[in-house]
């Protein structure tokens, strides 16, 4: 009897978590039980004919398993595990960033309306989440043009000598410096709630009403904005889709698979009406509807992600009422998980099906179109390599000084966040005058030398610069015995004088090979130099971020250190107590005051010199 077999005689029948690994003990398959013994021997005991397991199993060597009090906890671990472990067969989502929020403060004299992608219990109400940023962006544009409520910060707000420009341009009425009347920006911030809260057609009928008064009281000015007003709600009512007579909050799970591919389509219905939709594109696996469907939740509701009242699906699951308790638990309310067989209900499930086919085909066009550019891209530039994954490299720095690299990844010809790196330069410095070159053979040996150890390197290598940035590449290439990786720096485009024309003259962004003394000039609109392009900003946007947050936090250090009676625990408590630089920037005196060892002089202190930094 093998080693696997006799611990598969071991097991636990219990409730838990089981991990698989393959001969270098990596992880490649998570998944829970209510009964792991059960579970875990009818893969290796014929009890699941597919092909994909039995390719599984022939690449398992270990089988790891985690015990559980009960199957709720099993799912938690489960979610925690393949989070952490990204494992190959596993369905994986790949994007599982929260979706953004409105958040309105309602417990400050002056309410202010933002948007944000973290819930936190502050007293706040929040609105959401949407799926789309725009929407959230257009709304909230609404609410600052026509109902006249502030959207500056807590530090900001509290420090302000003069109004500011949106005072200035009728977005705000000024409550910071000036006497505002509390009672009109209340009533204006609750028709901004009933326009949030989809109760428009019931503002709308108040604005009306309005108007007529102000209009027979011969306001024409003030009538005036109240029309405007309507004509914005109006727009917005037009654009949205009541699909529910409920009124709740739904989310609506649609499946389609077509050979190899599983397309997934959510749709997000918040009070009766259809905000928004995502799609997920997965690698058909053989498995089950149910079983897609199971990992899908698994990793969507994972975290901070808002839990609708209702979810409704086109399969039924096998732990549905163990999903209901966890998720009815994790947001204080009942939550349901259904499967409806008929009705209104039923009829949305179709209809998320319906768009999962449509979302499917389309993707399928997309999917033609980025393969002819990633084509276009190896034949212009004779590459060895068909360029799947690209990284992209940048250096950002100011005279050397907070001097950071960027990697970021594209993959089928769409970014990949989840590979974006940054770095910070440790082996060049300051005085030397900041040297890019140099800058540049540091982070791409670094990362040459990570990605031979873990047997993960990418097609092709793109540097932003000239010749000197792809020698430093070569040179970093050859130092570590990189020889299968396609390489190519993308220099941007330059101003040329000229004597015939007073113009400017700009030339054509060149790229430049190895082996090849003149670069490649690419054509204007290809398909080729648009992706290079928008591979070279995106790492550019990157490396700026990062080396931007870098300069101000230590600006904001360095007027900590200015303070006196600031020193190295006073600094460190006031980390301890806010969490961030951020915060102590937004933070009040009294607030200031709960730091261990403070006093008002230095608290003062401390906001007087972080507003002139700020200023």
């Amino acid at each position: 009897m093998s080693f696997l077999e006799e611990k598969l005689d071991s097991l636990p029948a219990r409730p838990g978590v089981y991990l698989m690994r393959d001969e270098s003990g990596k992880v490649i398959y998570v998944g829970k039980a209510k009964e792991l013994r059960a579970r875990v021997r009818a893969y290796f005991r014929g009890g699941d004919g597919r092909s994909q397991i039995k390719f599984l199993l022939r690449r398992v060597e270990d089988v790891e398993t985690l015990v559980t009090s009960n199957e709720k906890e099993a799912l938690i671990l489960e979610n925690n595990l393949i989070k952490q472990y990204k494992p190959r067969y596993n369905i994986l989502l790949k994007d599982d960033k929260s979706y953004l929020s409105i958040k309105v403060n309602v417990q400050h004299a002056w309410p202010r309306i933002l948007a944000t992608r973290k819930i936190i219990k502050d007293g706040s109400r929040y609105f959401g989440p949407y799926a789309s940023a725009f929407a959230v962006r257009e709304t909230l544009d609404i609410v600052e043009r026509h109902f006249l409520l502030r959207n500056c910060t807590e530090h900001n707000f509290k420090n302000r000598a003069r109004p500011c420009l949106q005072y200035q341009i009728k977005r705000c009425p000024g409550p910071c410096v000036l006497p505002v009347d509390a009672k009109e920006y209340q009533e204006n911030l609750r028709q901004a709630l009933l326009f949030i809260e989809g109760k428009r057609q019931e503002l709308v009928e108040e604005l009306r009403r309005k108007m007529q008064e102000k209009s027979d009281a011969l306001e024409f000015e003030a009538a005036a904005k109240i029309r405007d007003q309507i004509q914005a709600v109006e727009k917005t009512v037009e654009k949205q889709r009541m699909v529910s007579h409920w009124g709740g909050d739904q989310d609506i799970f649609g499946l389609y698979r077509e050979g190899g591919f599983i397309e997934v389509q959510v749709l997000f219905v918040r009070q009766g009406k259809l905000t928004g939709n995502q799609a997920y594109s997965l690698d058909d696996l053989e498995f089950s509807d149910a079983e897609v469907m199971e990992s899908l939740l698994t990793q969507f509701y994972q975290g901070d992600r808002f839990a609708p009242d209702e979810i409704l699906l086109g399969v039924e699951l096998e732990d549905r009422e163990v999903r209901e308790e966890y998720l009815s638990e994790r947001k204080g309310k009942s939550v349901s998980i259904l499967c409806p067989q008929r009705g209104d209900k039923r009829q949305l499930a179709e209809m998320a099906v319906e768009n999962a086919r449509q979302s499917l085909f389309e993707s399928h066009d997309e999917e033609k179109r980025r393969e002819k550019m990633l084509l276009e891209l190896q034949e212009r530039l004779r590459l060895r390599n068909y360029t799947q994954r690209i990284e992209c490299f940048d250096i950002s720095t100011i005279h050397g000084a907070h001097a950071v690299g960027s990697m970021v990844t594209f993959f089928n010809g769409e970014a990949d966040k989840r590979r974006y790196r940054h770095y910070r330069i440790r082996t060049v410095r300051v005085d030397s005058g900041g040297d890019d070159f140099a800058m540049m053979y540091e982070v791409l040996k670094r990362r040459f030398s990570r990605g031979i150890q873990e047997g993960d390197l990418p097609d092709l290598v793109v540097v932003d610069g000239g010749k000197g940035q792809l020698a430093m590449a070569l040179a970093a290439m050859r130092e570590l015995g990189v020889k299968d990786v396609d390489v190519a720096a993308l220099a941007k485009m330059r101003v040329q004088p000229s004597a015939r024309s007073p113009e400017i003259q700009r030339t054509e962004e060149r790229v430049f090979l190895p082996g090849r003394s003149n670069p490649v000039t690419l054509r204007r609109n290809s398909n080729a130099l648009f992706l290079l392009q928008r591979v070279r900003d995106e790492a550019h946007r990157f490396a700026i971020t990062y080396h931007k947050k870098l300069r101000t936090r230590r600006t904001i250090y360095s007027a900590l250190d200015r303070i006196p009676g600031i020193g190295g625990a006073r600094k460190r408590a006031l980390l301890r107590h806010f969490g961030s630089i951020k915060r102590i920037e937004e933070a009040t005196v009294e607030e200031l005051l709960k730091v261990p060892s403070m006093n008002e002089k230095i608290a003062q202190e401390i906001l007087h010199s972080l507003k002139a930094v700020s200023d």
